[in-house]
């Protein structure tokens, strides 16, 4: 890192003041400063300014390749800022960054919490239901916001979710000499905040949130019937054994409930169903849940609409298995790959035997009763059973 082209530098409220001397240098030197009007305002750059894009577009940063440039980013440009997306169509001899306290930092600071234990999430650019995994009674969440108008809207949404007696913390300034710092009961937030409002703080206070364990009630999900219901789904998530960052595969989702409940545990998904209602329901869920950025949807049936797929860690098949579907899917899978499949068929279950005895795995019959009247008394109201063969490729 001789000699790099790019600098990335995060600045705060306090402007030049907050500055390392290794910032101020690059910037008094640069040809080229971009940043939003307020970062350009506080580092008074001039006529060198150039304002972000809108949408941001890291090209427009590249096609300045060979010139000394800076790039001027709220705080830590490496949390929820643009410095990622800039490195990473980079080479590492080309850029350097100098970053400054967070956003998060400054608001936990303030506040006197542990930062280690507390979300820290981007709402500037994501629906509210991001918050969805995150709410539980005394949960600690730092939020970056759109704008000011955006947090009577949050308010407005925790309030219908339950969690109207939290408590709420408008950060204004943070760092800087207009700093401003308010608390509020959410819902009664009725305040006409600042239009360069950053950031807001929640105490969560009410009712519970999403639980953690696999298996969620099935009336949190929009479904018309075809819906892997909790206990078997329970089974089924153990069973495909997710890990943050992994990729599934459900395939004949229904109403996606395994897909969210794998995105829950931090990996990806791709859903597909062949009905279009369904495949609405799975859109329905998926947003329900603020999942929507780790589940896509694909409308058709295996194995055509999987054909062009990334390979995925684990491949759920909640119905309609044949040995046509096995054969294509299985080829394409890569080495250690999970296959859990389900079925309430005698003639599928007839296959997964045959499946099992070719290549292993653990096949079990699960039969599920529940408690039901029967006159005066009570007996068992029996469910089809249900037959899982897991298999490692």
């Amino acid at each position: 890192m001789a000699d790099p082209w790019l600098t990335i530098i995060g600045i705060g409220e306090d402007g030049l003041a907050g500055l390392s001397d290794a910032s101020r240098k690059a910037l008094a030197s640069a040809e080229i400063v971009f940043g939003g009007e307020r970062h350009l305002a506080l580092a008074n750059v001039g006529s060198r300014g150039r304002r972000w894009p809108v949408p941001f577009d890291a090209d427009v940063v590249l096609n300045c390749r060979g010139r000394s440039t800076v790039v001027l980013a709220s705080g830590d440009p490496f949390w929820h800022g643009a410095g990622a997306v800039l490195a990473e169509k980079l080479g590492g001899d080309e850029w350097i960054a100098h970053p400054a306290p967070s956003t998060f930092s400054l608001a936990a600071a303030r506040l006197g919490w542990r930062l280690e234990s507390v979300t820290c999430i981007g709402l500037h650019a994501a629906p509210f239901e991001r918050l969805m995994p995150h709410l539980a009674t005394d949960a600690r969440i730092i939020c970056l916001m759109r704008d000011a108008a955006a947090v009577g809207d949050l308010a407005k949404w925790l309030t219908e979710r339950g969690w109207g007696a939290s408590l709420l913390w408008t950060l204004e300034a943070l760092g800087g000499p207009r700093e401003c710092i308010d608390q509020h009961r959410v819902d009664l937030f009725a305040e006409d905040m600042a239009g360069d409002l950053v950031a807001v703080a929640l105490l969560l206070i009410g009712t519970q949130g999403i639980p953690r364990s696999s298996g969620l009630p099935d009336d949190l999900f929009i479904h018309d019937g075809q819906i892997t219901k909790r206990p078997v789904r329970a089974l089924a998530l153990s069973a495909l054994a997710p890990r943050p960052g992994e990729r599934l595969w459900d395939i004949g989702a229904g109403s996606g409930s395994i897909s969210v409940e794998w995105a829950l545990c931090g990996g990806t998904a791709t859903a597909i169903e062949a009905r279009e209602d369904r495949v609405a329901n799975i859109h329905s869920n998926a947003a329900a849940f603020g999942l929507s950025h780790r589940i896509a949807v694909v409308t058709g049936r295996a194995p055509e609409a999987v054909a062009a797929l990334e390979a995925p860690n684990a491949v759920f098949i909640g119905g309609g298995l044949d040995s046509a579907m096995f054969d294509a899917i299985w080829s394409r899978l890569p080495s250690g790959t999970r296959l859990v499949a389900h079925t309430v068929t005698l003639e599928t279950e007839a296959l997964l035997g045959e499946l099992h005895q070719r290549h292993g795995g653990e096949l079990m019959r699960v039969e599920i009763a529940h408690a039901a009247p029967l006159g005066r008394y009570r007996s068992w109201d029996a469910v089809r059973p249900v037959v899982q063969w897991r298999a490692v490729r």
